[in-house]
């Protein structure tokens, strides 16, 4: 009866951390100026209804970086102010199209100038489950109801940040982050999830690269 709790405080110290590795590219050696009314705006990938980028992780990269000097806009935000131009069927996948749309719709260039979004920021990827193993069943009895095995699933995280700067319409910088750890289940009476954060790591993670691209004046 000693064996469950031993394993359990195991996992707890070593087996749910995630590993995370940021790589990052710049156009230039020195940190992106911006002015106190400059905003940054996020936006994550969409590609007409098939593919999305986690909602939940765009908002917790905007809200890294708002607890910071940076003017962020939120993705809603941006997607109310500039619609239907930012729909997945719509939206610019490279800066020559982004150009083209803000020179033929006075509209988009009239609510960045609004919004003062001096940056764009495209946020791409994914969390995946893989390599699941072990099993666990329930039950319920005259003595009660219990859970009893083990489960392991592996998940990781790859995200990328890509920065575009709208005055120059230039791509000045990206981000990658990938972040990958084990997740366990332990069947004990009751079921005990030690969930490693692959997606919080890697949204503090490209949060904070992003936060440290960027020199507020």
């Amino acid at each position: 009866m000693q064996k469950i709790p031993l394993i359990i405080a195991i996992l707890l110290l070593a087996g749910c951390a995630a590993t995370t590795t940021i790589d990052e590219y710049r156009s230039s050696d020195r940190q992106l100026d911006i002015e106190v009314n400059e905003t940054v705006a996020l936006l994550g990938r969409r590609d007409a209804g098939h593919y999305e980028t986690d909602a939940e992780f765009v908002e917790c990269v905007g809200d890294n970086l708002s607890s910071t000097q940076l003017k962020v806009l939120p993705e809603a935000e941006l997607m109310d102010a500039l619609y239907p131009w930012l729909e997945p069927r719509t939206a610019p996948k490279g800066l020559l199209r982004m150009r083209q749309l803000m020179q033929e719709g006075p509209l988009i260039k009239s609510a960045v100038k609004d919004y003062g979004i001096r940056y764009f920021v495209w946020l791409d990827g994914s969390t995946e489950t893989a390599g699941q193993s072990g099993s666990m069943s329930c039950a319920a009895g005259p003595g009660g109801a219990g859970c009893f095995g083990f489960a392991t699933w592996d998940k990781t995280s790859i995200y990328e940040a890509i920065v575009w700067d709208l005055d120059a319409f230039s791509e000045v910088a990206r981000v990658r982050v990938d972040s990958e750890g084990t997740s366990y289940l332990i069947g004990a009476v009751a079921p005990i999830p030690l969930l490693t954060p692959v997606k919080n790591d890697a949204c503090k993670g490209i949060g904070q690269q992003l936060h440290n691209l960027f020199n507020p004046k």
